[in-house]
C-alpha cells in the first residue's frame, strides 16, 4: 500500500492525470450508455460525475488539485457551446417559422423554473441566499453563477445545483415527455433547453438535429431572459 501511495502522489502532481480520468470516466460512461441501449438513467455525464467523485474520495484528492487538471475540459465548454449553433443554423428556417410559440414558451418556461424552484425552497425555510442559488438553476452555469453573485448569493452554491438540474433533466426529461405524449422535436428540444440548458440540449441533439438546434436556442434565450427577469423579480418579492 505504500508504493501504491507513493506512485499516486507522484501522479497526481501532474495535472495531465486527472484530465486523463476525467476523460477516460467519461468514455466508460459513453460505453456503457451505448451498451445498455442508451437508457436514460445512465447518461454518460452522470456515470462520469459518479466515478470521478468516487475516486477523489478515496484519494483524499482535492477539488483545487482536480481541477488544475480538469480546467482544460472546462475551458472547452466555450467551443462547445458556440458549436451549438451549426444545428441552429441549419434549421433557422423552421425556428423562423415558429417565432410567436417559442418566445411565449420560453417565457412561460423561464418564469415556471424560477418560481418553482424558489417557492419549493421558500416552503422548505431556505435562507435568502440559499433562494438565491436555486432560482437560476435551470441556467447555464456561467450565466447563473453571475446572476447569483450580483445578487448576493452563494455561486458556488449556483455551481452544484445547475449541474444536479441539467443532469436530471437529462435523464427524466425524455420519459416524462414520452409519457406527457410530447412528440414534436421542436416542443421536446425548446424544452430540455428551457429545463436543463447544455446537458438537456447534448441530449436533445442525440434525437434528432430539429431537437437539438431548438433546444441550443432555448439555452441561450433562457440565460438572456432570467438574467433580465430574475433581478427584477428579487427586488420586487424579497
Amino acid at each position: 500500500m505504500a508504493d501504491v501511495t507513493e506512485v499516486w502522489v507522484y501522479l497526481s502532481a501532474s495535472p495531465l492525470l486527472f484530465l486523463t480520468l476525467t476523460l477516460a470516466a467519461f468514455q466508460a460512461g459513453t460505453w456503457l450508455y451505448d451498451r445498455t441501449g442508451r437508457k436514460p438513467f445512465l447518461n454518460p455525464v452522470l456515470t462520469a460525475v459518479i466515478l470521478m467523485v468516487g475516486l477523489l474520495l478515496l484519494s483524499g484528492t482535492s477539488y483545487d488539485t482536480y481541477f488544475e487538471g480538469a480546467q482544460f475540459v472546462h475551458f472547452l465548454l466555450g467551443p462547445a457551446t458556440v458549436a451549438l449553433a451549426i444545428p441552429l443554423y441549419r434549421q433557422f428556417d423552421r425556428v423562423k417559422r415558429s417565432a410567436l410559440a417559442l418566445v411565449v414558451s420560453l417565457l412561460c418556461g423561464s418564469l415556471t423554473a424560477i418560481g418553482s424552484a424558489v417557492a419549493l425552497g421558500w416552503l422548505m425555510g431556505a435562507s435568502n441566499q440559499t433562494l438565491l442559488a436555486l432560482a437560476p438553476k435551470s441556467v447555464t452555469a456561467p450565466v447563473a453563477m453571475g446572476i447569483t453573485e450580483q445578487l448576493g448569493g452563494l455561486p458556488s452554491l449556483t455551481a452544484v445545483l445547475v449541474i444536479l438540474t441539467g443532469i436530471l433533466g437529462a435523464v427524466l426529461g425524455p420519459p416524462l415527455l414520452n409519457l406527457l405524449r410530447v412528440r414534436d422535436d421542436r416542443a421536446r428540444g425548446l424544452a430540455m433547453g428551457t429545463a436543463s440548458h447544455g446537458i438537456g440540449t447534448a441530449r436533445a441533439l442525440e434525437a434528432s438535429e430539429l431537437a437539438g438546434a431548438f433546444s441550443g436556442l432555448a439555452m441561450g434565450l433562457n440565460a438572456l431572459a432570467t438574467a433580465i427577469l430574475l433581478p427584477i423579480l428579487w427586488r420586487l418579492f424579497f
